[in-house]
């Protein structure tokens, strides 16, 4: 749809003219009197014409040798919607090395996970990126960096760590090539905000951050949901926060979500402060904070149905999660139960065979039990019908002897064909896998009850043959056409929790 949008020389100077915040992300402009580069709604009165080149990428403006602006810092918008909305080669690159693979495996490892040469990716990365994954990786790593610089109290020397650089030096040298100013000039450029005075600063793993998101976000139904399928001590709803372990690349975490208005509050326990940019991008893709809203509420909102349910509260995200696998198999231990037998059947699980976890601050006890650990379990020991039990044991055996992989760089039709060929595992579980674990937004549950039950509601077709073919209007989008219908029901999947909890 945006395919390609910094080709689009006349769409892309329209942005520019009115400081549309909508394509932050989208494309960058490139100031050719200042050798500046700049988000489309940066503040600043854009040069004439002539004097602007588009970038698909802040890596592509780096190597053009430009430096980012200190007014509208671009190196800090929401990621571009079209990497997480599209399932290509080149999108499942992208997700990849945010999920920091070429950090940790280098460009070759990115390759054989994708099944192709090097080469190949190079060249299919520069061709639409302007930029290949070594470029694409160091952006990210500097993005990291000024996020931290900026916002955080940190010592260089635990910034360089967590951002990935091999020293206090290179993050020096490179923060000062990409905005032409050393890191001390951009700490001491903002005060520390009130809350956080500089004299108190919190305890050196842990970390407060900003999220960004493009506008509208409507949070009830995103935490609503992540609330109430809760697994205790897995994850909890605290003080209007939405807080969960997570299992990373060098150790383990936990992070507490709270919305607000224009952003999302990020607080992170990290055992190792190299998992941040990880930690980071699964945060983002839980709460799907790189959406495209006012695309999608534009698609849906054609349908009369739909269009009131869009104007009442847009900006719908879809929930996600910060684990594939742990989502497939939880879908498969709530196969025909309600939320809380889910919530009780995978809690008994977890206190099983997950790992145990220090939580100060909260009530969190493990982290979601290893593949490996799962694997190794005497299948009799659960607590299930037998059919389920297959099910979930097979789903089990195919994920820890590696014929089934799922990840950020799942090939969403591909996937959801191997899922459906296991025992027991129906379209229900597979549809519900590839909306929330593998981030089709066009996934569609047809059989799922709450989607016909809100049909039924609304006036919509109820039979899944009908339902679908009604909701060919809504592609690419269905996904969020979902939320919109689960939202019409009064389930506590739909509403923020209300009392607070301490």
């Amino acid at each position: 749809m945006h395919h390609g949008m910094h080709t689009d020389r006349e769409r892309c100077l329209r942005a520019v003219g009115s400081k549309d915040a909508r394509f932050d992300g989208w494309f960058f402009t490139a100031v050719l009197t200042t050798g500046t580069y700049c988000r489309p709604s940066c503040p600043t009165v854009p040069p004439q014409p002539q004097h602007l080149l588009f970038h698909p990428s802040a890596a592509a403006c780096r190597q053009a040798g430009l430096r980012a602006c200190t007014r509208c810092r671009p190196d800090t918008t929401p990621g571009s919607p079209q990497w997480n909305h599209r399932d290509d080669l080149v999108a499942r690159a992208v997700r990849l090395i945010a999920d920091g693979v070429v950090d940790r495996e280098g460009v070759p490892g990115l390759a054989a996970r994708l099944g192709r040469t090097t080469h190949q990716i190079e060249r299919r990365l520069s061709a639409e990126l302007g930029a290949g994954p070594l470029a694409l990786a160091r952006a990210r790593r500097t993005r990291t960096a000024r996020l931290l610089i900026e916002t955080t109290t940190l010592p260089l020397a635990d910034i360089a760590v967590a951002a990935g650089f091999t020293s206090v030096r290179a993050l020096t040298d490179t923060v000062r090539d990409v905005s032409a100013l050393p890191p001390t000039a951009l700490r001491t450029s903002r005060t520390p905000s009130p809350r956080h005075p500089a004299t108190s600063p919190t305890p050196p793993q842990t970390l407060t951050l900003r999220l960004p998101f493009r506008a509208p976000l409507t949070p009830d139904n995103l935490f609503g949901h992540l609330a109430a399928t809760a697994v205790p001590g897995v994850e909890e709803w605290r003080d209007g926060a939405y807080r969960r372990t997570l299992r990373l690349p060098h150790g383990h975490g936990i992070v507490a979500l709270t919305p607000h208005p224009d952003h999302i509050a990020c607080r992170l326990t990290l055992g190792d402060l190299r998992d941040l940019p990880v930690a980071l991008a699964r945060c983002r893709r839980l709460l799907d904070l790189d959406a495209d809203p006012v695309a999608v509420d534009d698609r849906l909102r054609a349908d009369p149905v739909l269009a009131p349910l869009v104007d009442e509260a847009p900006g719908r995200r879809v929930p996600r999660t910060v684990d594939e696998t742990e989502f497939a198999l939880r879908a498969v231990l709530g196969q025909q139960v309600s939320t809380a037998a889910a919530r009780t059947h995978t809690a008994r699980l977890v206190t099983a065979h997950g790992d145990r976890i220090d939580d100060p601050e909260g009530g969190l006890t493990h982290l979601f039990p290893t593949i490996e650990a799962l694997a190794a379990l005497d299948p009799a020991s659960l607590a299930m019908p037998r059919t389920r039990r297959t099910t979930f044991t097979t789903l089990v055996r195919h994920l820890a002897d590696g014929t089934l992989r799922l990840g950020v760089d799942s090939d969403w039709q591909d996937t959801r064909a191997r899922l459906l060929k296991l025992p027991g595992l129906g379209t229900w579980t597979a549809d519900v896998i590839a909306l929330r674990a593998l981030g089709d937004p066009d996934a569609f549950p047809a059989t799922d009850l709450g989607v016909r039950r809100a049909a039924r509601t609304c006036g919509l077709p109820t039979t899944p043959a009908a339902l679908t073919a009604r909701a060919e209007a809504w592609r690419p989008w269905r996904a969020y056409a979902v939320q919109y219908l689960w939202a019409t029901s009064s389930h506590p999947v739909n509403h923020l929790p209300a009392q607070p909890r301490s």
